[in-house]
């Protein structure tokens, strides 16, 4: 960030904490968000089996839902264990989350991965980098045989606006009225729509900024964890401070 005493971009951020009686918590998107892939995307464009493409196509004309869509999906998946850890092993995350994650725990925010991705997948890419105490909320990856897979939903909702595997709007209810805690939401995506206008503050990146800006939700937009890392160590400073 050029500029990380600059109080234009900050401002809304800091508005957003500026009363110390109020606890926050971050939940935070995976695919697009935390990792640089979606991790679904790629292990169906490389282990899929035909079909994968015409039940996306369903889900974007709006006639399935994002649950159905993924369990389909996900049943044509032909791919071994070893290959499936291969692959995960190649993915990368944002150089700037661990970073990220260690300023959240130095102000004593917790942080939630909330997804609507592959439990397993999340695990994994996490463990490899040192950061698998994170809470993870996400559907959850079984194998059935193997060479075949399948997708449980256990934070779905029959109420979920999108049909989602993971409503992340629920989760969201789950953490405000039991913890008493306003919400922080990091996300990218589609997936991270209807949340972002739940949210008590949204720290937006690629498609999730002009769907903020466009309905006024309250957000701060950034490109990299670096740069959500400063905004929140500057929370911690007084104002006009430098990081």
């Amino acid at each position: 960030m050029n500029d990380a005493c600059n109080r234009a971009l900050y401002a809304p951020l800091r508005q957003a904490f500026a009363t110390p009686s109020i606890a926050w918590a971050v939940q935070c998107d995976f695919d697009g968000t935390i990792c640089l892939t979606d991790v679904a995307d790629s292990l169906l464009q490389r282990f899929g089996r035909p079909g994968w493409e015409a039940l996306e196509e369903d889900w974007e004309a709006g006639r399935i839902g994002s649950r159905a869509c993924m369990q389909g999906q996900v049943a044509l998946l032909d791919m071994s264990q070893d290959e499936l850890d291969a692959h995960l092993d190649r993915l990368s995350i944002d150089p700037g989350f661990p970073a990220f994650v260690a300023a959240a725990e130095r102000l004593g925010v917790p942080l939630q991965v909330v997804s609507d991705g592959l439990d397993y997948a999340i695990h994994r890419i996490l463990a490899a980098h040192g950061l698998d105490h994170l809470p993870v909320l996400a559907n959850r990856l079984l194998r059935t045989g193997e060479r075949s897979w399948a997708l449980e939903c256990p934070h779905g909702s029959d109420a979920c606006v999108r049909a989602s595997g993971n409503c992340k709007c629920a989760r969201l209810a789950d953490v405000k009225p039991v913890r008493a805690r306003q919400v922080l939401f990091v996300g990218d995506g589609s997936s991270d729509f209807c949340v972002s206008g739940r949210a008590d503050h949204v720290l937006a990146k690629a498609r999730l900024i002009d769907h903020c800006r466009e309905r006024g939700y309250p957000h701060t937009p950034f490109a990299q964890f670096d740069e959500a890392c400063a905004m929140l160590q500057q929370l911690a400073l007084p104002e006009g401070a430098c990081a």
